[in-house]
């Protein structure tokens, strides 16, 4: 129930449709010019809209993940902060990749769809190595790492818990860079 639909499909899902659009109204309407305007450093503009999309997105999440541990696997607080701590950093990793999509096509959401299930449905589940590029390999890994013997139907398909929180970071702050270049480059009308 934790990997098959709330880590694989409803924490991306969810990530996916707020972010992508964090600054599809500004392009859409054009206003994004007047925003880019302004004497303020790029990361000052792309950090409040990402964060914007987590503090919607996050604790609706969390707090399903936490209800999921709780009822239907009768779990301990370990294995409720260890889905807590692994759904946290899947959807920041998924807000950084499609806030950064939403600045580069204006079709961000059927991206992040083919994204979502295609390479992390299929491809990162069912070919061994690719699920360390992968953020539901992530979010697997850090849940199953803080609570190995809770979560121990992870093992398997879960990466080590050090790849797993640095990848996560690589992702989130190599994202970020890029929508704070894309946006510093960006051709705006």
């Amino acid at each position: 129930m934790l990997d098959g639909m709330l880590v694989s499909a409803i924490v991306p899902v969810v990530t996916m449709t707020l972010a992508t659009s964090a600054f599809g109204n500004e392009v859409e309407d054009r206003t994004l010019s007047y925003l880019v305007l302004k004497p303020l450093p790029r990361r000052y503009i792309v950090l409040p809209k990402m964060m914007a999309s987590l503090a919607v997105a996050g604790p609706p999440l969390i707090v399903s993940g936490l209800v999921v541990v709780v009822v239907a696997l009768e779990g301990r607080l370990g294995m409720a902060l260890a889905v807590g701590a692994g759904l946290a950093a899947g959807a920041v990793a998924y807000s950084a990749i499609f806030t950064w999509a939403g600045l580069v096509t204006r079709h961000a959401l059927g991206f992040a769809l083919v994204y979502v299930f295609l390479w992390e449905g299929v491809i990162a589940r069912f070919a061994t190595g690719v699920s360390y590029l992968s953020v539901r390999g992530y979010a697997l890994g850090i849940m199953h790492g803080v609570d190995e013997s809770g979560l121990s139907a992870f093992e398997d398909t879960a990466i080590e818990l050090p790849a797993a929180i640095g990848g996560a970071i690589v992702v989130t702050v190599g994202f970020l860079w890029l929508t704070v270049r894309r946006l510093q480059r960006m051709d705006v009308p």
